[in-house]
């Protein structure tokens, strides 16, 4: 029996290097894009700073705002790591969703879970010490996508990622991302950090709150 992955792929699949832009903040759209294997980064331009919203791997989608609301698009998307994607257009993606419960379902457990990410963002940036908006991202980040890994859980995401995430120049994040390691609360690894600590992480993030709140008395 044929796999109903590469079912899929064959009737709306494509291949990407990585690097390729999919699409530009502005844009029209006309579909949206699954991720079969690979990855893609969001990201959108901030007064001429390009931040990075996000990167989604497999099993993610984006675009469908474009199809939804027939609007622009609102980011920049380009592909991470080489990937599969499916494309959806409009009429295919409506059929989808009013066929299949089970579908519109994810689709709205992925908006909603967009949102939150959204407004973690939000409170990150409202966040004047680096300190603080690296640990709360990375807090963040390991309770989207963290797995267990030996000695705390691994985050899977890169030191450029993290600081455009997080709104902070990239030798500035990683001077923060190296005090937190020479504390013994994370470490780099490969393909992203592993957070030893997150009670310990936490209470930091609480004093930083503390100190911003009162400052020095």
């Amino acid at each position: 029996m044929a796999d109903p992955q590469d079912q899929l792929f064959t009737r709306f699949g494509k291949t990407y290097a990585a690097g390729e832009v999919l699409f530009r903040d502005g844009e029209p759209g006309a579909e949206m894009y699954v991720i079969q294997s690979g990855s893609v980064r969001i990201s959108k331009h901030v007064r001429e700073i390009e931040k990075t919203l996000a990167v989604l791997g497999p099993g993610e989608f984006f675009g469908e705002m474009a199809i939804l609301n027939n609007k622009p698009r609102s980011a920049t998307a380009t592909v991470h790591e080489d990937a599969r994607l499916l494309l959806i257009d409009s009429r295919t993606f409506e059929s989808m969703v009013t066929g299949n419960t089970e579908i519109a379902l994810r689709i709205i457990r992925k908006l909603a879970r967009r949102l939150d990410s959204a407004d973690s963002l939000i409170e990150i940036l409202l966040y004047r010490d680096p300190k603080a908006r690296v640990i709360l991202g990375l807090s963040r980040q390991a309770e989207l996508e963290g797995t267990p890994a030996e000695g705390g859980i691994f985050v899977p995401i890169g030191s450029k990622d993290l600081a455009d995430q997080v709104g902070l120049d990239p030798q500035l994040a990683m001077e923060v991302v190296g005090r937190l390691e020479k504390a013994g609360m994370l470490q780099e690894v490969e393909g992203g950090y592993v957070v030893r600590d997150i009670p310990r992480l936490q209470e930091f993030l609480e004093f930083l709150e503390m100190k911003e709140k009162f400052g020095d008395l």
